[in-house]
C-alpha cells in the first residue's frame, strides 16, 4: 500500500448519485422525487432526486424515498436495496455506509 499524499473527499452528491445508479440494479422499486422543493435544490446542487446523503468522518448515511412495484415483497425489496447500495458505494467510493433509510413512498400499479 502507497503512502497517502493528502486527503480524499468524495462529495455529498456524488455518492447520491452512486447510490442511485444502484438502486436502479433492483428489480421492482424506483427512487421517488424529492418533490418541487427538493427537486429545484438538486438541480442546483447536484445529486440524485430522492436520495439524501451525510457524510460524517467518512461514515455515510443515506436516506431515500422509493416506490415498489404493486405485489413485490416490500420489506423483501428494500432489504435489496439496502444491501445494493452499501456494498456499490463502499466499493466505489472507499467511505463506510452506516445507515440507509429506505422510506417506501408508492406502490406502482402496472
Amino acid at each position: 500500500m502507497s503512502e497517502r499524499i493528502g486527503e480524499i473527499r468524495v462529495a455529498d452528491n456524488v455518492v447520491a448519485v452512486v447510490a442511485g445508479v444502484a438502486v436502479e440494479e433492483v428489480l421492482d422499486v424506483t427512487i421517488r422525487s424529492g418533490g418541487l422543493y427538493q427537486d429545484f435544490a438538486k438541480k442546483i446542487n447536484g445529486g440524485t432526486k430522492g436520495i439524501n446523503v451525510s457524510i460524517l468522518e467518512g461514515r455515510v448515511t443515506i436516506d431515500m424515498r422509493v416506490s415498489v412495484r404493486y405485489g413485490a415483497p416490500i420489506h423483501h425489496v428494500c432489504q435489496l436495496v439496502q444491501e445494493k447500495v452499501k456494498e456499490t458505494v463502499e466499493d466505489i467510493t472507499g467511505l463506510e455506509v452506516e445507515s440507509i433509510n429506505v422510506r417506501v413512498e408508492t406502490i406502482e400499479i402496472k
